[in-house]
């Protein structure tokens, strides 16, 4: 049975089933292990974070901790308190916007590599080259988010840190929306977001592109990544404080268990704090060599299990609602027996989505496309969703899926 533990519960023989960290930096090859000695207990407690899951079955039990069932039980009707939020004015279609938000995004990874060659070549960056491009993407999430955030969910080989890049500049765009920020602020969160990994420019590449874990003298030589951004960008003239805010601290954390400065609450800005939960659902939701993408869906459930220690409750709540609790790339199961990917959201009533039905499960038929708005259908209808599908389960691939439109 799979449980989960305070880490101050963890005892050598039990069976560590997940660390429950996965974006936090450690040099554990093995995410499921035996804790054999005082040794290794005492590395894993300094990792710094307040729980883990445990497999009773090969170790030792904690007898009143929560199932993992439990605990997922409980985030979804948490999910489901959360997502209440007012309809968010669109002023084109999904349609209209699909063909520009893809320009866009090209040129948003274009940007991000030129910057970073003039980085290597040892040449100053200049920000103005990622300001029309990045106001390009804040008026695009304005007329209708749901194409640039499409967009996040389709990777390429060998693109991760360029796509990385944009992808946390339209999560953190169209969260500083979702909040009513203004919109000249908007842009500098959004620049700083663009800019955030530039520093990684100058770490090694065969430690930066490692196919495996890193060391711990790695992971130090890793996390100066966040200090060369912070020393390349403070050295251009003009950059926006808040766009440097972002780029500094969106790998702190609210408990100190964060980097490079181990800063704590309060002292993290408002912006550092939402770029680190920007970056975070970015990363669980990619596939890298030592870490396989979480859905989208299970994501969310985790920045939620870990607000309130690692990240701001309240500033997790407003990304869920941003996003939507089913994210677009989302596979879901209806009530009718059908699956389909979430194609764009109803934010006004974020448990209804459009849904893009692609398979009967009762009779494990393939099923020629066709969009559903759940928020349109009567009352009555067994087209409402009632849960998430893993795509590997049924052969089925998100991104395909939403390209077929």
């Amino acid at each position: 049975m799979i449980k989960r533990i305070a880490i101050e519960h963890l005892k050598i023989g039990m069976y560590i089933h997940d660390l429950n960290c996965d974006w936090l930096d450690h040099s554990f090859v093995r995410s499921r292990f035996l804790v054999k000695n005082a040794m290794l207990l005492e590395k894993i407690r300094h990792l710094g974070m307040h729980d883990l899951y445990i497999d009773t079955e090969k170790g030792l039990n904690v007898f009143s901790a929560p199932t993992a069932a439990e605990v997922e039980n409980e985030l979804e009707k948490d999910l489901t308190r959360i997502a209440t939020t007012p309809e968010v004015n669109r002023s084109v279609t999904l349609q209209t916007e699909r063909g520009q938000a893809r320009r866009i995004h090209q040129e948003a990874i274009g940007v991000v590599k030129t910057l970073m060659e003039d980085v290597r070549l040892g040449q100053q960056i200049d920000f103005e080259l990622a300001n029309p491009v990045v106001t390009k993407m804040v008026d695009s999430i304005f007329r209708n988010q749901d194409a640039l955030l499409a967009l996040t969910r389709i990777r390429q080989v060998g693109r991760y840190t360029f796509e990385h890049s944009v992808n946390v500049a339209v999560l953190m765009v169209s969260f500083a929306r979702a909040m009513e920020l203004e919109q000249a602020l908007i842009h500098d969160i959004g620049l700083g977001a663009l800019l955030h990994d530039i520093g990684k420019t100058l770490v090694p590449p065969e430690i930066l592109n490692k196919p495996g874990a890193l060391t711990d003298d790695e992971f130090v030589v890793m996390r100066g990544h966040v200090v060369h951004t912070n020393n390349i960008l403070t050295t251009v003239s003009g950059i926006p404080q808040i766009a440097l805010s972002v780029a500094a601290e969106h790998h702190e954390r609210i408990d100190g268990n964060g980097y490079p400065h181990h800063k704590k609450g309060a002292d993290i800005s408002l912006y550092g704090q939402m770029a680190s939960i920007s970056d975070v659902y970015d990363a669980l939701t990619t596939d890298r060599v030592y870490h396989k993408a979480m859905e989208p869906h299970q994501a969310l459930r985790k920045l939620l299990e870990w607000s309130n220690q690692h990240f701001d409750s309240t500033l997790v709540q407003h990304f869920i609602r941003c996003v939507g609790i089913y994210p677009i790339g989302t596979l879901v199961r209806l009530d009718s027996g059908r699956l389909g990917v979430v194609v764009e959201s109803n934010q006004g009533v974020p448990r209804q989505p459009v849904v893009r039905v692609i398979m009967d499960v009762k009779r494990r038929l393939f099923l020629t496309a066709k969009d559903i708005d759940l928020s349109c259908l009567p009352i009555d209808s067994e087209d409402r969703i009632v849960g998430t599908e893993s795509p590997a389960q049924w052969d089925i691939d998100p991104v395909k899926v939403m390209l077929l439109g």
